[in-house]
Formats: C-alpha cells, structure tokens, sequence
C-alpha cells in the first residue's frame, strides 16, 4: 500500500507545479534592436542611416494573379566606402533569401579588388501557382551595418514590367558588373528550338551571357554565373542555341553579367588602375545591350541538309558511271576496228630502235636499245635476265625491293646525267619491284590513319563531354549565329559538310581501282601497249591519295566538333600529306625508278607535322623559332633541289659544301658555261625565290596562323609544280585530251570559288572566344549551312577533280613509245 501512496503523492505534486509554472513570454525588446517592419511602395526611394545600434526593416506587400510571373528589382546605394563597416541588405521572399553589401567587392586578375557602391539585384520570381484567386505576397528588406558610426543609404524597390522576353522582339537594357540583369523566356508551343542573340554597340566592357533554368538563386554575378547553366563571354555579340527539349518547364532566365575587368575578352587593365590598392568603379562599366529571341530551323531543315549534301556527291557517282560507259563503249568500238595504231610510226616492235620486249614480269621494263647514247650497247642489256611466271610477290623481290641494278651503279650515272633524258632511261627496274615499292604508300597511310585518328576521336568526344557538362561554350569556336545541334553534338552543320571528302576519296578510290583491274588484264594478256608504250602505270600513290581524302574529311569533321587552338593540327595533317603526295606523284610520273620510298616521305610528313604544332604553340610571339624555321626552309629547298637537278645522284654528306662549292666555281664563274638542264634550272630557280619568299614574310610579319602559313607553302609549291609540268608538256608537242582538260578547267573553277568561302572567316582561335565571336555570321545555304561548310563542299570537289588531273593528265601519251617520252 506504501507503494501506491507515494506514487499518487507525486502525481498531485506535478499538477500542482504544472498549475504554478508562468506561461512563456517573448524575448523582451531591447530599444537597440530593429524597429517593427516600416510599411513602404514600390517604386519611391528610401533614404536613412544605419549603424551598429540601429538597422531598419521594410516590408512591400503586393498581390500577385494566377499564372502570372512577378519580377522585383532592388536599387541600393551607399556613400561609404569603408570595406571594414559595410552596409548590409538582406531581402527575405516567400521561398528565398537574398543578401549582399555595399560597397560591393569584384576580384580580378591578380586579386585586384574593384569596389562598387551602386547594387542592383533582380529578385528570384515566385513560381506561378495554380490557384483560383489571388494571393497576398509580402518582400522584407532589412538594411544593418556594425559601424560605429551612422552610414547613409538609399533604397528603391520596384516591380518590373518588361521582365518576359518576347519571340523576334528585341528588347534593350543597361547592365553593369554591380547590376547584373536577368529575364525569362518561354517556350511557344510550336517553336522547339530558339537562339538567344545578342549584340552591343560597343566592344567594352566585357560581359557574360548565361541560360538558366528556373531555379532560385538566380546566378547573376562575376564570379558565380559559371555555376549553373550555358554561357559565353561576349563584346559585340553572343549566340545560344537552346532547345526545349533542355528544360522540363519549357522556360529558362537569360542572365547578363558584366565582368570587372576586359582581360577575359581579350582586352587590357586600364592604366589608371594598375596599382593594387582599392578603386571605385561605378559609372565606367555600364554596358547597353540588345537581347533577341528568334526560332531556331525545324526538324524538316535537318532531313533536306542531310538529303542535300549525299545527293550532291552521288551525282559524282552518277557523272562517273556515264563516263566510264562511254569509255566502254569507245574501247569496245576500237577494239572492232582493229584497234589503234602507235603514234609518229614508233610503236611496232620492227622499228628502226627496236623495244626489247619480255613478259609483263619481265625486268627490261620499258627498257630502249639506245646504241647512240650508249657507247653501242643496248641499255637493255644492262638489267637482269628476262622472266616469266605470274604476277605474284617473292622473297627475292623482297630482298631487292629498291634497287635491281646494284652491280651497274656507274651506269645510272650515265643514264642520270645525260642532258636529254626520256621515260625510257628511267623506268628501267622491275615492273613487280617498282609497283610493290610503290604499294608500301598505300599501306603505310592506312596504318598511320587508324593510329592517328583513334586518339583524336577520343579526344574531341572528351572536348563535347565537357562542354556539354559544364556549359562553358567558350572552349569551342563555333559559329554561333550558325551552330545547328543534333544529339551531343553542339555543330553537327560542321561535320556533316565533311561527308563530301569521304564520298569523293571513296569514288577516287573506285576510279583508281577499276583502272588497276583494266592494267592488269592488260598485262596478262601480254599488250605491248600496256608494257611499252605510254606512262608506266603505278597506282599505290593514287590509293594513298584517296585514302588521304577520306581521312582528310574524318579528321575534320573530328576538329569541328570542337574547333579551338588546341586542336588544330587535326585539320591540317592529312592537308600537309596529300599536297605532299600530289607532289610525289607528279614527280613519279616520268621518274619511275628514282621517286621517294615511302619511309622516307612519310617521315618527311612526320617531320613536317611536328613543325607544325611547335609553329602553333611557340610561332606567336617568339622570334628564334621564326629565325630556326626560315633557314631550315631555305637549306631545305636547296638540298631538295640540289636532288631533283641531279636526279639524285648529287650525294648529301660531309663532303656536299666542297662539291657545291666546286660546281659554282666552275660553271659560274671560271666560265659561266649555260646549265646543262635548262628547263629543271628554271624551275628549280622560280620554286627557290618562292620558297625564300614565304621564309622571308614568316620571318618579317610571323603570322599567327602558322599551320595555314606551312600549309601555303605545301600548296604553292604544288601548284608551281603543276604548271611547270603542263607548260613542259604542252611545249614537247604533246596534248591534252578532253578529259583532262575539262578537270584542269573545273579544278581552277572550282579551287576559286572554294577559296572565296575559306576567307570568309566566321571565327578565330587566335584570338579569345568573345573577340570570335564578333564575326560570327549566320547561314547562307539552306539556312543549314554557314561559309565554312560551303568551302567543305567545294574543296572536297576541288581536291577531287585535282586527282583526276594527276590521273588523267598523261592519257594521251598511253601509244607513245617510251624512248618518245621526255623527262622533265
């Protein structure tokens, strides 16, 4: 029982407590503390003090609608300027808080420190609400400083009413780094793509323009607008694309940030301000920008670019399929006739010179029985014994791949230096050793092709990864006013005007094949035209070159999904090996047994290549590297050309600087005998002024675009190349058949019209990703496609026909006799 009376004892005292305990009280006011919240309106200016012992707090109340968006923007100012007593704002929403202080402190370059004390600040818009009626909204804004002393302050609240962007209205506003601004867009129903543009009259101040989804906080300054969305910096304009798709509340803020300093754009720190002490920096970065939203093109516009750009490259296909007909019908007619008969009386095995003719596999290929130039021995009789057997590939041709006469080295001396050489003398080698020599270009490229662009697809998806996850737009330079998205893709306009490289190298191919096939049926039916007469035919260098194409467009499509300084060598290495392949073949034309191994040229390419890069990284501004690459390109045009005039019997060695000396010595000034090749002298003298040309302008101006800089030196030469070759051979009575020479016309139309567009830039990597931008333009065909894209097309069409040149030029020698055939 004692048990229960003492716990009925407690429960009485409990109660008993419960009843005496006061009820709780709020915290007393203290006449310190802030006054009750001060009733205000929007759009009057509130002007007090604050200070540790006083702060003010004020409330706006507004009503807001159903389905209507509410922006308000905060004006303050204060005349102090002691960063140890700032005054403080702190605005309180429904759903948010927003604070800042004034005087306002920017960061920038070197921790430079810029103090405003003017802010404006956009306040996040309450999200619209589904509700039947309106509802009650209520803004605090509470001013406090810890100074000691009274700071001064001015306040304005207002609601904006230009605060949603219309589509294809432009709308103007002023922004400065201190009042950054913001506004909303929606999405119509029909529109499923928009570009935001953006222009100003002037360059300066640097500004940045983001897109944001509808999230609060709204990122609107310096150094967070980086945190959330798409961005670019700008000058004079900016260009987003932006898809609904992106956003599940089909709206998004379009924010306006003005940087505190130039740097970022490309500009400089104002001398008045070099020190590293504070400055006030007001009225001076206030920048007037225009803002447009404008529908961007429709799925319909995709499929008609993609139809467009296959269509106009399977018409090559189609051209190439009327011609080969007519070449069929055109050999199958002669063939009925009895065929066609050599040219000049020469082609028939009783002439006067007889041609000592073999198998196909023999080793006299092409050889002449040349008594008058030969101390009376036929020079055919200097190879190796005639063979038969097929066409197949052996260890000894292995063991003999470059050189089948070793034990007659002084004969190619003879042969080499005469003052009139013919096809003849230099197509003496195996025909199987020669076109395997030659094979090793096409294998070769293939292996370097895969190795090289393996890693460079790697690496520019790595570059569109981090694009798109980040939102910085400023590693890529697109043409924004013409950047079409498709998938990750942020350009896909760019990569698909590179389809044309890759259907042409293919036809190229194709081309190249089917003559391969008629060559070889020719040879084992034993047609002496096929073994005797015309350009021997090799075609490892044309496969190299098609390949080349295609790799060519694979690799620029690979720069172009994220074109920007880093890397630019991916659209210009193949540029490099396929103007240094044309080159070869047209020297390989009438040089047969003395052209480049593979080995050779293609490190001769990798040489080049790595010039390159060192041009784009260290070519800007450093005069050694400009002073290193000049007389590297001068004794490098000098000994190539000491070779190609000798026909490569001139030895480089040691002892090549006595030999030179000698050579001058003696032709030029012990007696200034005339050279003994004219014609290579002339060329080789008119390559060499071009070549120290381009040496001496690198040297002078060290233009910052050295990749293109090498590339014009590849193509120049090509070219002068060219026209020396077609003037030599217009001047030895020989002919252009129609063929030829509708591809010569349609190359130089072509290359003209390709070269218009490719100097209409559209961007720059040389300089910063807002000064790009400046010159961003927008589309000009199909409203796909930009300049860029059209030199694409072009310039795949032009590399082409420039193939079939090389191709086709020498069709009209195929029933000459090789000891007809001049060498130059």
């Amino acid at each position: 029982m004692s048990g229960w009376a003492g716990l009925a004892w407690l429960l009485l005292a409990a109660a008993a407590g419960a009843r005496e305990a006061p009820p709780l009280q709020p915290p007393e006011q203290h006449p310190n503390n802030a006054s009750p919240a001060e009733s205000a309106d929007f759009g009057q200016v509130y002007v007090g003090t604050v200070s540790r012992d006083a702060e003010r707090l004020y409330a706006f109340n507004y009503t807001r609608k159903p389905d209507q968006v509410d922006a308000v923007r905060v004006n303050v100012r204060s005349d102090s300027e002691d960063l140890q007593y700032p005054v403080l704002f702190v605005v309180r929403q429904q759903k948010g808080v927003l604070s800042w202080q004034v005087p306002l402190i920017f960061r920038g370059l070197y921790q430079r420190s810029y103090n405003y004390q003017e802010v404006s600040r956009t306040l996040c818009p309450s999200e619209p609400t589904p509700e039947s009626g309106p509802s009650d909204q209520t803004i605090y804004v509470d001013v406090a400083s810890m100074a000691p002393y009274q700071v001064h302050y001015a306040l304005e609240v207002t609601r904006l009413k230009s605060f949603e962007l219309g589509t294809n209205s432009a709308f103007r506003f002023k922004a400065s780094p201190s009042e950054p601004q913001y506004f909303l867009y929606k999405f119509p129903p029909e529109v499923d793509s928009v570009i935001v543009k953006v222009a100003s009259m002037a360059v300066y101040p640097c500004s940045v323009v983001s897109i944001q989804d509808i999230v609060c906080p709204v990122y609107d300054l310096d150094h967070n607008v980086e945190f959330n969305g798409v961005y670019q910096s700008m000058t004079k304009q900016a260009a987003i694309t932006v898809q609904k798709k992106d956003f599940l509340g089909e709206q998004f803020f379009v924010v306006f940030v003005i940087k505190p300093e130039d740097y970022a754009c490309g500009g400089s720190v104002p001398a008045s301000i070099q020190g590293k002490t504070n400055h006030t920096w007001n009225l001076q970065r206030m920048k007037t920008l225009e803002v447009t939203v404008v529908p961007s093109i429709k799925e319909s516009v995709y499929v008609h670019a993609i139809l467009f750009s296959f269509l106009s490259f399977f018409s090559f296909y189609l051209g190439s399929l009327v011609v080969a007909f007519v070449h069929y019908l055109r050999s199958r007619r002669k063939s009925s006739s009895g065929g066609a008969s050599p040219e000049d009386g020469s082609g028939t095995a009783t002439s006067s010179q007889p041609i000592t003719v073999s198998t196909a596999e023999g080793s006299s290929y092409g050889a002449i029985d040349e008594s008058s130039s030969s101390g009376g021995q036929p020079l055919s009789s200097l190879g190796h014994k005639t063979t038969c057997g097929s066409d197949t590939d052996s260890s000894v041709e292995e063991e003999s791949d470059f050189d089948t006469m070793p034990e007659i080295e002084s004969d190619k001396n003879v042969i080499r230096t005469k003052v009139f050489l013919y096809l003849s003398d230099l197509s003496r080698k195996d025909r199987r050793i020669v076109s395997k020599k030659y094979k090793i270009y096409f294998w070769n490229i293939i292996t370097i092709a895969v190795f090289y662009a393996l890693p460079v697809v790697q690496l520019v998806i790595t570059y569109q990864t981090v694009v798109n996850v980040t939102g910085n737009q400023d590693i890529c330079y697109y043409n924004f006013l013409c950047a079409h998205p498709l998938g990750v893709l942020s350009a896909f306009n760019n990569i698909l005007s590179n389809v044309g490289h890759v259907l042409l190298g293919f036809l190229f191919l194709l081309i190249v094949l089917r003559r391969d096939i008629l060559h070889r049926r020719c040879l084992e039916n034993k047609d002496i035209y096929t073994m005797e007469y015309g350009i021997p035919k090799h075609f490892g260098l044309f496969y190299a070159m098609g390949i080349a194409l295609m790799m060519e467009g694979v690799l620029s499509a690979c720069y172009h999904v994220c074109p920007n300084y880093s890397n630019f060598q991916f659209d210009t290495s193949f540029m490099y090996m396929i103007a240094g392949l044309c080159m070869l073949k047209l020297y390989q034309t009438r040089h047969p047994d003395i052209n480049a191994s593979a080995y050779s040229a293609y490190a001769s390419f990798a040489v080049v290549i790595c010039l390159a890069v060192l041009g784009v990284v260290f070519g800007k501004n450093s005069v050694w590297f400009w002073v290193l690459f000049s007389i590297v390109h001068v004794v490098a045009s000098l000994g190539l050309s000491t070779q190609i005039y000798y026909m490569g019997r001139f030895k480089i060695d040691l002892g090549i600087f006595r030999r030179a000396f000698m050579v001058l010595y003696t032709d030029c000034i012990q007696q200034c005998s005339r050279p003994m090749y004219m014609d290579r002298m002339v060329l080789l003298i008119v390559g060499n002024l071009v070549n120290w040309s381009f040496a001496i302008f690198g040297l002078v101006y060290r233009p910052k675009d050295f990749a293109s800089y090498l590339l014009g030196i590849f193509i120049c030469n090509l070219l002068l190349y060219l026209a020396f070759y077609v003037i030599m051979k217009l001047r030895s009575s020989e002919r252009l058949l129609p063929i030829p020479l509708f591809c010569i016309v349609a190359t130089a139309v072509v290359w003209a019209a390709a070269l218009y567009f490719f100097f209409q830039n559209l961007s720059s990597w040389e300089e910063t990703p807002a000064e790009s931008r400046e010159i961003n333009r927008p589309c000009i065909l199909l409203g796909f496609f930009d300049d860029h894209d059209v030199w694409h097309f072009l310039s795949a069409a032009a590399l082409f026909f420039s193939f079939l040149v090389l191709l086709t030029l020498d069709d009209d020698l195929d029933s000459v006799r090789r000891d007809r055939i001049p060498v130059f």
